[in-house]
């Protein structure tokens, strides 16, 4: 047997692997020789590599195909599909760009593409996608992302940057030296750890945790969600109303005002706008002292448990960390600006171990003592198209052509859209309120997409080419957020007819002449050099030490050597806040912004504050006592590998599990792996009990992923058999600045499913008519 260590690597967002290979197939991936924690999701890809959910050639939806663009949108989802060679596929599909490009311009195509598809930097769906269409004049693209669009818009008008510091987080080496107190908004989610975009070489998240407790570093789990918190590290659980953590941040900030705890020379020096805010939170603007007991009102919390967090807070080093959930909520933009508010008046922003940071463990890289790799990706090209959507306004974007919306301090106009091209994601696995999506999809004459499998996106696509996956092709793992670069094997030979996005859109720019403009005259393999070669040129300038391309390919991986000084945010601009000022208009932290205030927005204003959502369980309706809390899965990406044996293995007889404190469960009879209905007024889907003592009452857990499966698919709402729980979700935005999405909240019922239902049918294909008739 040949030794692990020959055995040749692949990567992917949750890990690196060695891969044993026979007969032509993956028969197992083993852990990474220098990942001490690797994720099991790896496992999920090995069953349904060459299973019967893969798609083997181009096909196209039956009623499109036979009677052109637009016709019979509402049966995406219900028609079969009718394969075709792909010289007919590539001549449909720019044909199709051809008629909208010249009948309504190129900002008719919509192609934000939000997925994160593999974690080859060449083979990178979604940039592969956006040269092409640069090739033939541009597309309306989408801004920011799911996962902290309403931080991305915010941060920079209070620190001048959000990546820049979202990727500096201080270190755990730093916290394990010197913080004494860790307050962690959301907790500190292992399981969310498991990923990073664009691949992972070690994880570090568990042993830095563990690590911390052995340090005697006190931790603070505020979360409706105990195990948002590793048991090990025996953290403090407080668990308030979910969407109340501005509310108990004012609290605090209240407390350590009264008690004279600020660091008022800090605030001074470093801060602009902290007397406008301290106005608010003493009433003086609205009547309303943000007291801690006017904060456990709203919160459900005790008032001494706020008063003493306080105290704690300021009587030691403390780090704050806020998970990226917390944006994923009615105004999303407040928790951060909040915790940065409070990080301020405690004076420790800048100190090593101490002040704030960006979700701990909401991926691998959060925290990590690395050296940044000056990683090099594909070029795009020009995008001539200035149209654009936050990312999370799909629905509105399709549902209301030529209207009106807000951004950023600007208005702007959904354009027209007649084409969507999707790549390497799956909107019906992230969006929100997938049943107004439903009605959104039937709007645009065609979608295309990309795909590997045939999930919720492909069936309810027009045309659909299909795509290796990872394993089918040569790539390389490299990215800023891991200091591994890792050569990617092709480990088997591409399944059906499928092929590399590279090699689709090639053939499309064949068919549109622009083959040479898309390809640059390369193959993939001088892609991947040039990425690396590249790469290692910046890395020169910065006095970084890679190995040549030749002795990079003979090992198979490299790793950049960790930097001496810890890493601490904020480090250099409080030594010296004038060589170092921030990209602010002050060039400090900003607490109050004039520019956030001019733009007039009453859903955001100045400085942050409290505003009740739109749902909540303070609110005073009664017909949906329950808070849905939809967090990202621990068995799986997103919905990648949903239909795969790891995360089959976690269903309750075939159901997706939603956990439920058992008080609320006795209220409605309901007892461990009971199949239940989960519902409200936007949809409802089916689940299975799961008793949880650490689930906080009045809310209920439910992950994302499962493949959206819709009881009947010709009825929009109909219930979601395999558990998809965005179609519960509201699709509103954070707020007229940012437009986030607000997955986090939201109130349903659930209640006892009392007569047979039919199985999932996710993971079965769609009726697919061969070339031949059949």
């Amino acid at each position: 047997m040949v030794q692990k260590t020959k055995l040749p690597l692949t990567s992917s967002h949750w890990g690196t692997y060695r891969a044993r290979v026979s007969n032509g197939r993956v028969q197992e991936l083993l852990s990474f020789e220098h990942d001490q924690d690797s994720s099991p999701i790896a496992s999920g890809i090995i069953d349904v590599q060459h299973g019967p959910t893969r798609i083997k050639a181009p096909a196209v939806r039956q009623s499109w195909l036979e009677n052109g663009p637009g016709s019979k949108t509402d049966l995406r989802g219900v028609d079969p599909f009718i394969e075709v060679s792909w010289l007919e596929a590539e001549k449909l599909v720019a044909g199709e760009l051809n008629r909208v490009r010249k009948d309504y311009g190129n900002s008719a195509i919509y192609a934000g593409s939000y997925g994160w598809s593999s974690a080859g930097r060449f083979h990178h769906a979604q940039s592969q996608l956006h040269r092409f269409l640069n090739c033939i004049g541009g597309y309306t693209k989408s801004k920011f992302t799911y996962s902290f669009a309403a931080a991305e818009t915010m941060i920079p008008h209070i620190l001048g940057s959000y990546r820049e510091f979202l990727d500096t987080c201080t270190s755990w080496e730093s916290i394990l030296e010197n913080t004494e107190l860790f307050v962690c908004f959301g907790g500190i989610p292992l399981k969310n750890g498991q990923i990073s975009q664009g691949g992972v070489g070690s994880h570090f998240q568990r042993e830095n945790l563990i690590s911390a407790t052995k340090s005697n570093i006190s931790f603070v789990n505020i979360s409706p969600v105990k195990a948002d918190l590793l048991e090990e590290v025996r953290g403090e659980w407080l668990s308030p109303r979910p969407n109340t953590d501005t509310a108990l941040l004012l609290g605090i900030a209240y407390t350590l005002h009264e008690y004279g705890l600020t660091d008022n020379s800090f605030l001074k020096k470093y801060t602009v706008g902290y007397e406008k805010f301290l106005a608010y939170v003493l009433g003086e603007t609205d009547g309303i002292p943000k007291t801690a007991n006017w904060a456990s009102n709203i919160c459900e919390l005790d008032p001494e448990k706020v008063k003493d967090l306080a105290h704690k807070m300021a009587a030691n080093r403390t780090m704050i960390s806020v998970s990226w959930s917390l944006t994923r909520q009615d105004h999303g933009e407040q928790p951060f600006w909040m915790a940065i508010t409070v990080a301020a008046m405690l004076g420790q922003i800048g100190l090593p171990g101490g002040g704030i940071g960006f979700g701990y463990s909401a991926t691998n890289f959060v925290g990590g003592q690395f050296t940044i790799p000056p990683a090099v990706a594909v070029p795009q090209g020009k995008n001539s198209v200035k149209t654009f959507i936050p990312v999370a306004r799909i629905s509105d974007l399709l549902l209301c052509p030529n209207e009106k919306f807000d951004f950023d301090g600007k208005e702007y106009i959904y354009p027209e859209t007649k084409i969507v091209y999707w790549a390497g994601g799956n909107p019906f696995h992230h969006h929100q309120d997938l049943g107004r999506l439903m009605k959104a999809w039937q709007k645009p004459d065609t979608i295309i997409c990309n795909e590997w499998c045939w999930n919720a996106l492909a069936k309810r696509s027009d045309i659909v080419l299909p795509c290796n996956t990872p394993l089918e092709r040569e790539d390389i793992a490299l990215t800023p957020r891991d200091p591994y670069i890792v050569k990617m094997s092709k480990l088997t030979e591409p399944y059906g007819e499928s092929k590399s996005d590279f090699e689709i859109f090639k053939g499309i720019a064949c068919a549109m002449g622009v083959e040479s403009d898309f390809t640059g005259e390369k193959t993939p393999d001088d892609w991947i050099k040039w990425l690396y070669v590249e790469t290692r040129k910046k890395a020169v300038v910065l006095d970084l030490v890679m190995p040549s391309y030749e002795d990079f390919e003979e090992k198979g991986w490299f790793k950049f050597s960790d930097p001496k000084e810890k890493i601490v945010m904020l480090e250099k601009f409080r030594k010296d806040p004038i060589k170092n000022r921030l990209k602010t208009p002050s060039g400090k932290i900003e607490i109050y912004s004039e520019v956030v205030a001019s733009f007039g927005y009453r859903d955001c204003t100045g400085h942050a504050i409290w505003q009740e959502p739109c749902e909540w369980l303070g609110s005073n309706q009664t017909k949906f006592p329950l808070h849905l809390i939809s967090n990202q899965p621990d068995n799986k990406l997103h919905s990648q590998l949903d239909h795969g044996s790891y995360s089959r293995a976690s269903k309750i007889n075939g159901w997706e599990p939603i956990r439920i404190n058992s008080l609320d469960a006795r209220k409605r009879n309901l007892k461990s792996k009971d199949l239940v209905i989960v519902f409200n007024d936007r949809g409802s889907c089916l689940a299975a009990v799961v008793l949880d003592e650490g689930i906080r009452p009045g809310v209920v857990l439910m992950s994302t992923g499962a493949w959206y499966d819709p009881l009947d698919p010709t009825i929009i709402n109909s219930t979601c058999k395999n558990g998809n729980p965005n179609v519960l979700t509201p699709d509103k935005g954070t707020s007229s600045l940012a437009q986030g999405p607000i997955a986090h909240t939201c109130l349903v019922d659930i209640k006892l499913v009392d007569k047979p239902m039919p199985g999932v049918t996710a993971y079965d294909p769609p009726r697919i008519i061969k070339r031949d008739g059949s």
